[in-house]
């Protein structure tokens, strides 16, 4: 909590008094009045002197950062449901560190979700966390309903495909994770949503949750197109996905689109692989190029704590798992916004060094800030791949600098030559954009020239 209101309780609360002879109230005042982030070293003073004190976490009350207003879903009718429906169950849940669930008792029956996810690893990624989130609520896949097994059981004639459609279970909840990068994914979300709003129109208990960027740059309006949608979430959401649901289960139409904290997971991703994983090391873009949303639907950089993403690794190690993928939107950039800054060759060379870890790989490089010690990191660390991807978007100068991408052809090639001469069996690869608008001969065939001189993987 901040703020003075805030500080104060925690001044009169009996509880802290153990607190004080290591930190004292003022020192404690002056951690919750600065504007830290997680991973954030600040120093304090107080009558015993100067403090160091490091931010773990940042808490947020997402229902208070939310927009809430009561559902203008139908009810269910009689005879679409069974006892114990997907937003009672949802109203009645509880959250105990770990122990929270809506698993069957008595009076209820067990619920299963589908989750569907377009776009690019960090949508992936927060695929994973999701339905982490779903899991510890006691929800299963819909793949696992019985009801499969024994269509499975079926012959395989004409006849028992039809009769395998007609049983296919459909979800409690319905989670469609999207990408707004291509108009083609936007689509693909009204698509989808179709089917299963006519389902809530027709009485259905469903729950429908939009996930991701397309949700983060609609917000309310997605419920104007679609009001069955019962929870609008950003990205930066994903890991409070359980608690959103709750105020869904009060009766609420929930719009979670405010700036916030990304707070450290309480729960275990699902991890779609035994063997390679993804780790979130940053959060979000500061950049403005001048053709893309992502700033604007993923958010400000946030860098998580060194401290975070190492026991991660390591525990990914003690499962079993043998490579991570560290993600970023512009990984380089990371601990930029930290205090005191940090570079991400730092945290690569430690990352490699967790014992057992056969494989590190990273994406993705901007080359405005990727740093000839990154290319160093790779050489010296035995764990990270000889791969980088790096994209030029552009061979022409004038065409960046239309784009905003703060680098030029000449500094981008010095990469590719600091790579070819510390790594020489590395493979590069890179995104590219021809036809920007006013983009001439001349420069796009500078940017076919820069593809030939980088020697390009992919």
């Amino acid at each position: 909590r901040r703020g003075k209101e805030a500080t104060h309780e925690e001044d009169e609360d009996p509880a802290n008094a153990v607190v004080d002879e290591v930190l004292p109230p003022e020192a404690r005042r002056a951690v919750f009045e600065a504007r830290c982030k997680p991973g954030d070293v600040l120093r304090v003073t107080s009558r015993r002197g100067h403090h160091l004190v490091q931010i773990v976490d940042v808490m947020g009350d997402v229902r208070a950062l939310a927009t809430l207003k009561k559902s203008r879903s139908r009810e269910p009718g009689s005879g679409k449901t069974t006892t114990g429906t997907a937003r009672t169950a949802l109203a009645g849940t509880t959250w105990e560190g770990m122990d929270r669930t809506i698993m069957a008792d008595s009076d209820r029956r067990q619920l299963y979700y589908s989750l569907e996810t377009m776009g690019c690893q960090m949508n992936a990624a927060d695929a994973e966390r999701m339905e982490g989130q779903l899991a510890s609520l006691g929800m299963l896949p819909v793949a696992q309903h019985p009801q499969f097994a024994i269509a499975d059981a079926e012959p395989d004639t004409n006849a028992g495909r039809r009769r395998r459609r007609r049983a296919d279970p459909l979800p409690d909840l319905v989670l469609l994770n999207t990408c707004s990068i291509r108009d083609h994914a936007e689509q693909k979300l009204y698509s989808h949503l179709g089917p299963h709003a006519l389902r809530k129109r027709q009485g259905e208990d469903v729950v429908l949750v939009v996930a991701g960027c397309v949700a983060q740059q609609e917000g309310e309006a997605l419920l104007r197109r679609f009001p069955e949608v019962d929870l609008v979430m950003g990205p930066q959401y994903a890991n409070r996905l359980g608690d959103l649901l709750e105020a869904v289960g009060s009766g609420n139409q929930v719009v979670a689109t405010e700036g916030l904290h990304v707070m450290e997971d309480a729960t275990r991703p699902r991890r779609t692989s035994t063997t390679c994983a993804w780790v979130n090391v940053i959060y979000g873009c500061n950049e403005r190029c001048t053709y893309c949303v992502v700033p604007t639907t993923r958010g400000i950089e946030q860098s998580r704590p060194v401290e975070s993403i190492v026991q991660e690794v390591r525990d990914l190690v003690a499962e079993g798992y043998r490579e991570v993928t560290l993600l970023g939107q512009n990984i380089d950039a990371y601990g930029r916004d930290m205090l005191p800054r940090r570079k991400f060759s730092d945290l690569l060379r430690t990352v490699c060094d967790v014992p057992d870890l056969r494989r590190v790989r990273f994406v993705t490089s901007h080359p405005k800030y990727m740093s000839l010690g990154v290319v160093d990191a790779v050489a010296d660390c035995p764990a990270a791949c000889d791969y980088f991807h790096v994209p030029f978007q552009s061979g022409a100068d004038e065409v960046l600098a239309r784009m905003g991408r703060g680098y030029t052809r000449q500094k981008f090639l010095a990469i590719v030559d600091r790579i070819r001469q510390r790594c020489p069996d590395a493979a590069v690869s890179a995104d590219v954009i021809v036809g920007f608008p006013g983009e001439t001969e001349e420069q796009f065939r500078e940017t076919l020239s820069l593809m030939e001189e980088g020697v390009f993987d992919s």
